[in-house]
């Protein structure tokens, strides 16, 4: 079992295939290095700790900023733990590219969906609603009776009312991949993901789908070149001789 991935959602575009055929897509932004690891020697469970976009020190609570002191990595505005197989730890200071897939590929993405404020039935459970005509008045989008007789007396929990809308985790499972950018660190993923553009998703191999061809294991890496130091030029000037008459 390979690690997930944290990403950020660009946004939605049409995305022309070889046979002329427009698929729409999203397109998501892979930002995840791989800060901390858990082994079954030392924790008893095999995992990894992934960070998601640099922080400022000044934002982070004092016990974040010991953890990320004692690991010597750079802070981190999300830490997000994947289980996974010992067969895939991912070493600390890793960064996962967008190789981490490959094109065919089904994921799992994972999001808080749009708040859509205070709905009533009908728009967030799509009731039926009452007659328009034959009497009816003032309740046409009610969901009229939700109680009982005098046994029980009460109304049962989860019955289906108004109440919040969306704003809550949810997961779009068996998303295909279409494209890679491994320059720009980019999946495009056909349909829709949830939640607002900029905003973090979570992004996994299908659970559904555990026998497909996945990516690289353990996994995708993302080659990081070293700074190259900068050497100063010397450049000596021209022995002079001065002539005395």
């Amino acid at each position: 079992m390979r690690t997930a991935v944290i990403a950020e959602k660009v946004g939605m575009m049409g995305l022309f295939q070889d046979n002329g055929d427009q698929v729409p897509v999203t397109v998501l932004k892979v930002d995840s290095t791989v800060v901390d690891t858990r082994t079954k020697e030392k924790d008893g469970y095999t995992a990894v700790q992934i960070g998601y976009k640099t922080a400022k020190e000044k934002h982070l609570a004092k016990p974040q900023k010991g953890h990320f002191a004692k690991l010597k990595q750079e802070p981190k505005r999300v830490l997000k733990e994947f289980r996974v197989s010992e067969d895939c730890l991912v070493p600390a200071g890793s960064v996962i590219g967008a190789n981490h897939f490959v094109v065919g590929q089904l994921v799992d993405v994972t999001g808080v969906s749009l708040g859509k404020g205070f709905a009533g039935v009908m728009k967030r459970y799509h009731f039926h609603g009452d007659n328009a005509t034959h009497g009816a008045s003032r309740t046409h989008r009610s969901g009229g009776s939700t109680g009982n007789r005098e046994w029980p007396g009460r109304v049962f929990k989860n019955r289906p009312m108004p109440g919040q809308l969306g704003n809550k985790q949810t997961t779009i499972q068996n998303l295909k991949v279409v494209a890679i950018d491994e320059a720009r660190n980019l999946v495009m993923v056909q349909g829709a993901v949830p939640g607002f553009d900029e905003g973090m998703v979570i992004i996994q191999d299908a659970k559904k789908r555990s026998k497909q061809q996945v990516g690289p294991v353990p996994a995708g890496l993302k080659v990081v070149e070293a700074p190259k130091a900068e050497t100063a030029e010397v450049t000596e000037a021209p022995a002079t001789t001065e002539v005395k008459e």
